[in-house]
């Protein structure tokens, strides 16, 4: 699944950074690895805190994570910007009586970097971002905050999860699975193995 941003700036932004600040939730991440196959392909770009993510981490053991991805312009409409980036779900404890698990992810904070001022000084505040210009620089940027009205306060994301009722059968056939497994691996290993 892709998580796209889109954003349409009240007056021209020309010359102007803009990026989304989004508070990933321990249910989803955005994979380090494929983020920077993306960016060396110029698709996306985009900014990870921390930079360091167990993709292997169950959802109960994940923290949140700050994804800061900066907008591109759109053709068509110099007050347009909009980016996407892949997100993955995490493995979540099975759940009783449902066979979801909901993951909510709150509206982005839209955050932007004018070196000109050009913009009304009464739409932005300083953010509180440390962070460079845009995922190719390292010097850190003066980020603003906009004021603005979003067109979802949050997004769900609905994750299957297993059934509680069903751990017991799971654990019966795994145990069963495994040492059928195990006994025709031995018995292959007996019949064809050579031993000194």
């Amino acid at each position: 699944r892709d998580l796209l941003v889109k954003v349409e700036l009240g007056e021209d932004a020309g010359g102007c950074a803009v990026a989304a600040q989004i508070r990933l939730p321990p249910g989803i991440y955005v994979d380090p690895y494929e983020l920077a196959t993306l960016q060396q392909h110029n698709l996306t770009k985009a900014v990870l805190l921390p930079d360091v993510i167990d993709v292997e981490a169950p959802e109960y053991l994940a923290r949140d994570v700050l994804l800061l991805l900066f907008l591109e312009p759109e053709a068509r409409c110099s007050r347009c910007f909009c980016a996407a980036v892949p997100v993955h779900a995490r493995y979540h404890r099975p759940a009783r009586g449902t066979q979801e698990a909901l993951v909510a992810l709150h509206s982005p904070e839209v955050l932007l970097c004018c070196c000109h001022g050009q913009l009304s000084a009464e739409c932005w505040d300083p953010a509180e971002v440390d962070t460079p210009c845009s995922s190719d620089t390292t010097s850190p940027c003066q980020w603003h905050s906009t004021k603005h009205k979003p067109a979802y306060e949050e997004s769900v994301l609905r994750v299957p999860v297993g059934l509680r009722e069903h751990s017991s059968l799971v654990c019966a056939l795994t145990l069963l699975t495994t040492g059928l497994c195990s006994g025709l691996i031995l018995a292959a290993a007996c019949k064809y193995g050579h031993f000194p």
